[in-house]
This record gives C-alpha cells, sequence and structure tokens, in this order.
C-alpha cells in the first residue's frame, strides 16, 4: 500500500486528537507525539502500523496542514482490508464528522450557542474500527477510567499481536473470539464484562453479528442486532455508532458525564434524569453526536 498524504480542516484541533489517542499513559497500541501519531490495529488477522506525520503547529495556524500516511503491514493486504486501512485512519484523526453543521444549527440556540462558539472546530475523534469502539465500550462501562484503560491493556495483550515494529495490534473479532472467560477474569475482569465481549467478539467472528455498512445492512439493522446480543445496552450501541461508525445523531442521554455537563449548562443543583437528557438531546436530532461532544468538551475546556 503506497504512502498517501491527507488535508486536514483549516480549524482542526490537533491537541484534541492527540489527547484522545495519549490517555493510556503506558499504551502499548499507539504511540503518540506532537509530530506523529502511530497506531496498532489486526485487519483481517494481518498486523498492521498505521504511521502518520502530523503537522507541526496546529491547522488552524497552517490552511494548508497535510498529514502523512504510511500502512506498514506484516503481510499481504486484500484491496478491502486496504480500504479498512484507509477508514481507520480518518477515524483515528477525527475526520468522518463536519463540525460546521451543528455549529449552523445552534447559532441562536440559548442552550448551546454560546458553548459552541467557545469550542470551534470540535471534532469526534473515533476508534481505528467498529470493534475497538464496541469492545472499549463494554470494556468501560460502570468502572473509572484508569481501571478500563488497565483492562483495555490487557485485553490488548491477551487477545492481540505484536507487530514488527513492536507497538501491538489491537484485536480483531476472531483473535478476541479465541479467548476463553477465565483468560479475562483471571486477570481482574468481572466475569458479565469478559462474558459479554467474548460474546460479542464470537458472533463477529463467525458472521452471525455483521458490523459492516451495506445496503442490506443499515445503522438501524446493526443497532438492533446488537440490542439483541446479552449484555449490551442502549449506551454501548450508542457510544458504538459515535466513536466506530461516526455516526452523527447519537443519543447519549444515558451517559453521566453528558448529564452532569447539561447540569451546569442548565444552571441547575442536580443531573438531569436519564428521561429527561433524552428528551432535551432529541431537539438537536440530527446532529445529536455533536452535542454530546461539546458536553463532554465543557467538561474539559481548553486553557
Amino acid at each position: 500500500m503506497k504512502p498517501y498524504t491527507l488535508a486536514l480542516p483549516a480549524d482542526y484541533r490537533l491537541d484534541d486528537v492527540l489527547a484522545f489517542h495519549r490517555r493510556d499513559a503506558e499504551s502499548i497500541a499507539e504511540e503518540v507525539s506532537a509530530e506523529r501519531l502511530r497506531k496498532g490495529v489486526l485487519l483481517d488477522g494481518v498486523p498492521v502500523l498505521l504511521d502518520i506525520a502530523l503537522p507541526g503547529g496546529s491547522a488552524s495556524e497552517n490552511i494548508d496542514a497535510i498529514a502523512g500516511v504510511t500502512v506498514h503491514a506484516d503481510g499481504p493486504l486484500s484491496a478491502a482490508v486496504e480500504q479498512q486501512a484507509r477508514d481507520a485512519v480518518l477515524n483515528i484523526l477525527g475526520l468522518r464528522i463536519d463540525p460546521a453543521p451543528f455549529c449552523t444549527f445552534v447559532k441562536k440556540d440559548k442552550l448551546f450557542a454560546a458553548l459552541a462558539r467557545r469550542q470551534p472546530g470540535l471534532r469526534i475523534v473515533q476508534s481505528a474500527s467498529v470493534f475497538e469502539a464496541l469492545t472499549w465500550a463494554i470494556i468501560g462501562q460502570q468502572i473509572n477510567l484508569s481501571f478500563a484503560i488497565a483492562l483495555r491493556r490487557t485485553f490488548i495483550l491477551q487477545a492481540g499481536r505484536q507487530h514488527s515494529s513492536g507497538l501491538w495490534c489491537y484485536p480483531d473479532a476472531s483473535s478476541a473470539a479465541a479467548l476463553t472467560v477465565d483468560d479475562l477474569t483471571t486477570r481482574k475482569f468481572s466475569r458479565a464484562k469478559a462474558e459479554t465481549l467474548l460474546r460479542l467478539a464470537s458472533l463477529v467472528a463467525s458472521g452471525e453479528l455483521r458490523l459492516d455498512l451495506a445496503q442490506d445492512n443499515s445503522i438501524e439493522q446493526i443497532s438492533a442486532a446488537l440490542l439483541a446480543v446479552k449484555g449490551i445496552g442502549p449506551w454501548t450501541v450508542n457510544y458504538g455508532l459515535l466513536r466506530g461508525y461516526g455516526d452523527a445523531d447519537c443519543s447519549l442521554h444515558g451517559d453521566v458525564a453528558v448529564r452532569a455537563a447539561l447540569q451546569t449548562l442548565l444552571g441547575e443543583d442536580s443531573k438531569p434524569d436519564i428521561k429527561r437528557t433524552e428528551e432535551i438531546l432529541a431537539r438537536y436530532s440530527p446532529h445529536r453526536t455533536m452535542a454530546a461532544a461539546h458536553l463532554w468538551a465543557s467538561l474539559h475546556p481548553r486553557e
């Protein structure tokens, strides 16, 4: 696969992208610096290193900012898998959802207008694949972030493979499905979390659960199929749609951080309950994903 370049938007917030991918200070599958982002992924069983050379400084200071992409694969890649690699790069650089339509939509909105103005160019950074997004949602649900990151690292070491560069590759469904529940529960996973994770992996690896978007497999069909999997609920599905597909209209009304940010935005003494949060976010359809992104970002504003 030949190296290629990607033009970055004029308002590109490079720091946001780097912060998302360096959440794990002991990362084994990502290597992040101001000049380079390297990510290991298993694609159709082949260890692949996505090596992205980043522009110096922020793209807002350089309208012609370019990212250089080199894909290093430890084996041959089919045309379909090469496309998966290109898609993964767009995901991890946050280039799926254009933030401008939401900003236009809320330009005169009493709740979000000022917030959107304070956070120009805010984007949704995604996981490299839908499977990674869903497994991270399962791993991280209902536990604190530091513990979730540690479990994620364990999962990568258990089910992933090491690229020739030394970087580990995030597992694909087939490699994860080869694990047993005991492989995970002996390493601090709860039984319920381990069972849900491996159930998902097995269904995807067998082809019983398709995650690819196609004419005969819409977002709505994928959502319904995921909800039918024991242990997977609406929050996990919406998070997977957001971080995996870059779907623009995910409702994260069950997310505690979204509700906490709404409390601050509303100036109230307590978080709105899930039902009321869902009703508030519904006003911003078909841009609910960006509404959630602005709420998340408001909890950790840029200096």
